[in-house]
């Protein structure tokens, strides 16, 4: 009601402007063209009348304007749309220039959608580099193909030029000039005339592409999920949007979301054997699909190189090959227009994920590219979410941090496609849920290779360095299998942290590994201990020589870990390896050497060797009643 009151005090002020502008005029016109009455011969008089006059109209049309400016947003107002008739930039969905590979259930969902009846709104959200303006050319194409009408908008982050889009997107579909020509003189609102039109008409749909601040798409400032804006799911046929926005909040509860993931190695394959068909079999090309983790950017990138007669590498596997000494110029390859021009910057692997952290940004989520770069310096595996508290981001970037800034950081990289939370999950019945973290791939690659110069990294591995042995030191400390599943997570993260602290800082590390290895055997996570068992023997291979106790008490480890995977006969080797070294450095009489003899009457049990394994247990137990006394442990 009050939107209505004031648009018709609006149109009073236009009326009263008008008429007293014609008023003027007459009678200007007639004291210069008629014979004047007695009274006009009184000059002053007349003047003051025609002076009072023009001060009125001038008033009646300033007084006009303010109110037009005041106008509320849900008020209605003249809408300049001069270009409406003739158009603005094309709106024909661009050419898809190969054959779409492994989106079928997706096409299939908004083909379904676009030959139906009932119309809506579908939403193709994800990360940058997922192939999103892929998918809806080609559903467009698809859609015209079977006559439908169908108009490609791109969103240029204005509001404005996306209402004149949409208005000639109507207009196309039959929005008659006489209801333009009432939003152009503001008596209708330009958005309802444009979706009470769209709402009547069938068959068509409508893609508006890039809609990455969907909180600015207007008009006003209400949310876009109810529904009153420019994106609405009412119309007769399909609005299709794409985002890197991929919150249901965002567009609400009638929107059909489609999120796409990273495609399936084999679909990958595809990609790259339709650019580069003669560079190699389907299983490397597949191998290469699956180190590019999927991404269609990135599978793009890999085949346009190999498809050019020049490049230097011209097969899968040399591409992969030379991805781990020239990732850098492979796909993080700077470019000059990318910093300027977001066209340019969705294109090139290097860039195409700054375009989100920078509306991140720019939307107060300050600490979401510091935390997603300090989750690229940790190995590519799932990350527990107790390891990312406010204290690690301080230490690490100097930064402020809360837990709320900390939880609106995550909150944002996961909105925009950035960071994935897979299920979470106890790994043994009984054990609590921890929420786990994980960035893709080649997003987590391609941060890594490009964090700010000079580089943060010394200073953050050190941080991130001594989190993780916090973390270790909490689980270990946990009772019954409290921590196991946040045992099993840090376990990837460790041997890197090995790396980082040889030789310099090496027991302290070695020991956090040992911790947390012992907390894995506990747990039956027999293929984390083992990674870890693996490295722990290399490392004290390296630092200590062979024979060195600790070296053989990993020996010892290992091959009870090779054991708890079946792996009976390797077990059994290291085994006797170990029991032959330390009889000769410990002597056949010391305990760890009885212990060892004692595993390999173990292995050879689980090898079928009972005999002999029954009479190697007699021995031990001899040796021990000797040693030890009758009733030693």
């Amino acid at each position: 009601m009050a939107g209505s009151r004031r648009a018709a005090r609006v149109g009073s002020a236009v009326s009263g402007s008008s008429a007293a502008i014609a008023f003027l005029v007459a009678i200007v016109t007639n004291y210069v063209t008629a014979q004047p009455p007695k009274w006009a011969e009184n000059t002053v008089l007349v003047w003051s009348v025609f002076a009072g006059l023009a001060i009125a109209s001038l008033g009646l049309f300033f007084w006009e304007r303010r109110l037009a400016a005041e106008a509320p947003d849900g008020g209605v107002r003249p809408v300049p749309l001069g270009r409406i008739a003739v158009g603005g930039h094309s709106k024909n969905p661009p050419a898809v220039s190969a054959p779409v590979r492994g989106r079928a259930a997706e096409l299939e969902r908004i083909g379904s959608l676009v030959r139906g009846s009932g119309g809506g709104m579908v939403v193709v959200s994800g990360a940058g580099g997922l192939g999103k303006t892929t998918l809806a050319a080609q559903a467009a194409a698809q859609a015209r193909a079977e006559g439908r009408g169908v108009v490609w908008i791109l969103w240029r982050d204005d509001p404005d030029q996306l209402g004149q889009d949409l208005a000639q997107a109507a207009h196309i579909l039959g929005l008659p000039e006489s209801r333009l020509e009432e939003a152009r003189t503001g008596r209708v609102s330009l958005v309802d005339a444009v979706w009470e039109h769209l709402a009547t008409v069938t068959g068509w749909l409508i893609v508006v592409d890039n809609v990455d601040t969907p909180t600015r798409v207007g008009p006003g400032s209400g949310p876009l999920a109810a529904y009153r804006g420019w994106l609405r799911p009412h119309g007769g046929g399909v609005l299709l949007v794409t985002s890197r926005d991929t919150s249901r909040q965002t567009w609400g509860p009638d929107a059909e979301l489609i999120h796409l993931k990273p495609l399936p190695d084999d679909a990958g394959g595809v990609v790259l054997l339709d650019a580069a068909p003669h560079a190699g079999t389907e299983n490397e090309a597949k191998a290469l699909a699956a180190r590019l983790g999927g991404l269609p950017l990135g599978l793009n990138a890999a085949g346009t190189y190999l498809s050019v007669p020049t490049s230097r590498h011209r097969t899968f596997t040399a591409y992969q090959h030379a991805l781990e000494a020239e990732f850098t110029d492979l796909l993080g390859a700077e470019h000059p227009a990318a910093a300027t021009d977001p066209a340019v910057a969705r294109r090139v692997v290097r860039h195409t994920w700054d375009l989100s952290l920078n509306q991140l940004d720019q939307d107060g989520y300050t600490l979401a590219r510091p935390v997603l770069q300090l989750l690229a310096l940790l190995e590519p595996a799932p990350v527990p979410r107790t390891l990312v508290t406010p204290e690690l981001v301080t230490d690490a970037t100097g930064l402020p941090a809360t837990a709320a800034t900390v939880d609106a950081a995550l909150a944002g990289l996961h909105q925009y496609g950035l960071l994935h939370t897979p299920e979470t999950d106890g790994s043994e019945p009984g054990s609590p849920a921890v929420s786990r973290l994980q960035l893709h791939p080649l997003v987590r690659e391609v941060t890594a290779h490009t964090l700010t110069r000079p580089e943060p990294t010394t200073a953050w591995l050190t941080a991130l360095d001594e989190h993780l042995t916090r973390a270790v030191n909490m689980v270990a400390g946990l009772p019954g299998r409290t921590g196991w599943p946040t045992a099993r997570l840090l376990g990837s993260h460790l041997p890197a942290h090995l790396d980082r602290n040889t030789p310099h800082n090496f027991t302290t590390a070695r020991d956090t590994l040992a911790d947390l290895a012992e907390t894995l055997t506990n747990a039956g996570a027999v293929s984390e201990e083992l990674l870890l068992r693996r490295r722990l023997l290399d490392a004290e291979t390296d630092q200590f020589g062979p024979d060195h106790p600790d070296t053989l008490g990993s020996r010892n480890n290992l091959a009870n870990a090779l054991h708890g995977l079946g792996e009976h006969q390797q077990a059994a080797d290291l085994h006797q390896q170990t029991l032959t070294d330390r009889e000769r450095f410990l002597g056949p009489d010391h305990p760890e050497t009885l212990g060892s003899r004692h595993n390999v009457a173990n292995s050879l049990d689980h090898l079928g060797e009972h005999r002999q394994a029954a009479d190697l247990h007699r021995q031990v137990i001899a040796d021990r009643e000797r040693v030890l006394g009758p009733d030693h442990p």
